[in-house]
């Protein structure tokens, strides 16, 4: 199921406070941007923010599960699904969002050998 325009335009209304963010179209879904940062998912009417190693912890301690991109489709490890109550707590939201979007401004790491 795609985005629903009114699913979208409430998680923008919530992340108002942190500027200007923007939502593009993408594979179905859409993907959010704060300053060409690609920092969250939108599918099905679900939010997924960027993580990383600081941030997973609260993801899985509040029980949320990677974006799984296709139903038989391995899933992803670095966005996760932000937990209902954060969507709708304003302040919380933008919280979770700024760590996201700090996640999405680090370089990945190369392999070591």
């Amino acid at each position: 199921m795609p985005v629903s325009q009114n699913y979208c335009d409430y998680v923008l209304e919530q992340l108002a406070g942190l500027g200007k963010i923007v939502a593009r179209r993408m594979f179905g879904g859409m993907g959010l941007y704060h300053k060409d940062v690609f920092f969250a998912v939108l599918d099905d009417d679900r939010l997924y923010f960027k993580v990383d190693d600081d941030s997973r912890p609260d993801y899985l301690s509040a029980g949320m599960h990677p974006f799984q991109p296709t139903r038989d489709g391995p899933a992803s490890r670095t966005y996760y699904r932000v937990p209902d109550m954060v969507v709708e707590d304003e302040k919380g939201l933008q919280e979770w969002a700024r760590k996201a979007i700090t996640a999405a401004k680090k370089k990945p790491r190369g392999k070591r050998q």
